[in-house]
């Protein structure tokens, strides 16, 4: 009945019984509804994609960052080699097997604190003497590495870089080496660390999309799906594959992924088609490594929607053309009026069904920004704990700039040490009881000083804490004099501190806020490399409620184009492989998590002045009385 109704109250509308008129209105009809369809099928397309191609792009920093925290953790590992005295005695005897065990056993030690994937040391020709898994089957004892790049590099100069598939153990890395030499740097061997990227890997496996990094060749080196991982996205041409045969890095002829450039996308991203699937795929570059990643996001679900936002724009595009339509009809005459009602609330009902169903449409879209908005906080929840690796990274690679004074520092005890006990021996041979005691306690009282050397360096390389507590600041500033005294005594610089007595106590985290100390003062040593006046002063007050720290230097000043930028990532003036300009970025951020600020002036008479504001609370109950800086040798 319903169907019959419809189908008279049709016959009634004017238009349709107009023969040509009705042909033209059904004509402009359907014009409408397309160009309307066309439109927001453009629109929603754009919106989706550029919407994809930003938050690719965050993750790509994200990914970033994690990837060089990861590498930049064993960084310093290499160089630390050169400070291990098997290593030294076995590249200066290679045939000593005594020695040779030695070494295997006191890398093997080094390896199970840092973590790394191997570690192992080169005799210049290339062959490997001793490393940490000497005693397994895929050990690359006795194997020659000559042709690898990370051991050419290292020998021209001084350092080395490799990604590649192990040749004994046939598991994929990244390889850091470093120049072994004696005091007339003369090469001793190379000193080699492989680092496994499957940790990183793992984590990008439950980010959305897929993710991949390809080498300057064009090789995928690691991809979250795990048979893309060594196939190339072009042909090798003849000169890449004989370079790739020579360091043996993957297979020479590898096989080919179905990747497809189609048209740019927004930005920096294309749409490619990937195994046959349509992908947008953004591009960020990593310079330092010559790699290149991808992040790759299908666009069926973008596609989809963009044809339900053309559905619906033709839909309401098309009521609205039979609204004005019946508007205009009713117009013409009283007896074409009710005709035309009956069409328009025929339309109504029409309108109302797909509206329920937008309305359900809608409910899903909520659902689904709902599981987005999770899926976001698991995204930020795992940038902070990148952010705290990096922290701790950043930390680890100034315990490998400082470690060459630390083992000054050591050694300069331990042999007076060796002579004082010497010397208690002969004495009590002599009966001569009051030298000796003398002896004895000049041995406590160096004891007690290599005791405090290690407390602080350890107290400086353990992880902090989650929340901020009641620190003494005068300890915090000893303990970061103490680890740079030999470089500050090395490049001539001399130091001042001026705390007011009782020193003052701040609301922080004590290895966070030595690491802020470690980090300026270590920057004003650098600053004042080349001026002709070498100072250092650091002072502290409190003025209410707040303590005030500032360090100041005679140095170069900072840099014009660098100050707008000075505490932004990678923002540096120092010389490629010095340092990656993230030292005031992460101090800015430690300091402001304890609800304090950091700023920065240059000096009227030349140099600069780092200013630490932090809040300020009463000294802790039962807490023992400050450390005294270290003596100096």
């Amino acid at each position: 009945m319903q169907a019959q109704a419809l189908h008279q109250a049709a016959l009634r509308t004017p238009w349709l019984r107009l023969g040509r008129a009705g042909v033209l209105a059904a004509a402009a009809l359907a014009a409408v509804a397309l160009a309307a369809a066309w439109l927001a099928h453009l629109v929603a397309l754009n919106n989706g994609m550029n919407a994809l191609h930003e938050a690719s792009q965050r993750r790509l920093e994200t990914v970033a960052a994690e990837l060089g925290g990861l590498v930049s953790r064993f960084e310093y590992l290499p160089a630390l080699l050169e400070t291990t005295p098997a290593v030294t005695r076995l590249l200066a005897a290679p045939g000593d097997k005594a020695l040779r065990e030695q070494a295997n056993l006191a890398l093997n030690r080094i390896n199970a604190v840092a973590g790394a994937d191997m570690v192992f040391v080169l005799e210049p020709g290339g062959t490997a003497l001793a490393a940490a898994d000497w005693d397994q089957p895929a050990t690359p004892v006795g194997h020659n590495y000559a042709y690898r790049p990370y051991m050419t590099q290292a020998l021209k100069d001084g350092r080395g870089r490799f990604f590649g598939i192990g040749a004994t153990s046939g598991r994929a890395g990244y390889f850091l080496s470093y120049a072994l030499r004696d005091a007339s740097e003369r090469t001793l061997g190379v000193a080699t660390v492989k680092v496994d990227l499957e940790p990183a890997l793992r984590n990008w496996a439950g980010s959305p999309g897929e993710l991949l990094i390809a080498d300057e060749r064009g090789v995928v080196l690691l991809a979250t799906q795990r048979g893309w991982a060594f196939r190339a996205l072009h042909p090798l041409s003849a000169e890449q594959r004989a370079a790739v045969l020579h360091e043996k890095a993957y297979d020479p002829d590898p096989a080919l992924l179905r990747w497809q450039p189609l048209e740019p996308g927004p930005g920096t991203s294309w749409r490619v088609e990937v195994e046959g699937v349509e992908h947008l795929a953004t591009t960020r570059e990593l310079p330092a490594l010559r790699w290149q990643m991808r992040a790759l996001d299908p666009l069926a679900p973008v596609q989809a929607a963009a044809r339900n936002a053309a559905w619906i724009a033709a839909l309401a595009a098309a009521v609205a053309f039979l609204g004005v339509t019946a508007a205009w009809l009713s117009r013409r005459a009283a007896m074409q009026k009710l005709a035309a009602q009956e069409a328009l609330k025929a339309a109504n009902d029409t309108l109302e069904a797909r509206v329920t169903e937008r309305t359900q449409q809608l409910s899903d879209t909520n659902a689904t920004l709902a599981a987005e908005v999770e899926q976001r906080k698991t995204a930020e929840a795992s940038l902070r704990e990148t952010q705290q690796e990096l922290v701790h990274a950043a930390k680890l690679a100034v315990l490998g700039q400082i470690s060459a004074g630390l083992a000054h520092e050591l050694n300069q005890p331990l042999a007076a040490l060796r002579t004082l006990s010497d010397n208690a021996v002969v004495l009590m041979d002599k009966q001569r009881l009051d030298d000796t005691r003398g002896n004895l306690v000049r041995i406590s009282q160096m004891v007690g000083r290599l005791g405090e050397l290690t407390r602080r360096l350890k107290t400086f390389a353990h992880k902090p804490g989650d929340h901020a507590i009641p620190t003494p600041l005068a300890a915090a500033v000893a303990n970061a004099q103490a680890l740079l005294a030999d470089r500050m005594r090395r490049n001539g610089v001399q130091f001042d501190s001026e705390l007011p007595a009782p020193a003052p106590w701040v609301l922080a985290d004590p290895t966070l806020l030595e690491q802020v100390l470690v980090n300026l003062l270590a920057n004003a040593v650098d600053a004042t490399a080349r001026a002709p006046e070498r100072r250092i002063r650091l002072a502290a007050w409190r003025d209410g409620a707040r303590v005030l720290v500032s360090v100041s230097d005679t140095g170069s000043g900072i840099a014009p184009e660098i100050a707008p930028r000075l505490f932004e990532p990678f923002a540096t003036s120092k010389p490629p492989g010095a340092g990656l300009g993230l030292g005031l970025m992460i101090s800015r951020r430690i300091v402001g998590a304890f609800g304090g600020t950091l700023t920065a002036d240059e000096n009227a008479g030349g140099g600069a002045t780092f200013r630490i504001e932090l809040p300020a609370c009463e000294a802790a109950p039962d807490t023992p009385p400050d450390h005294d800086p270290l003596p100096r040798s």
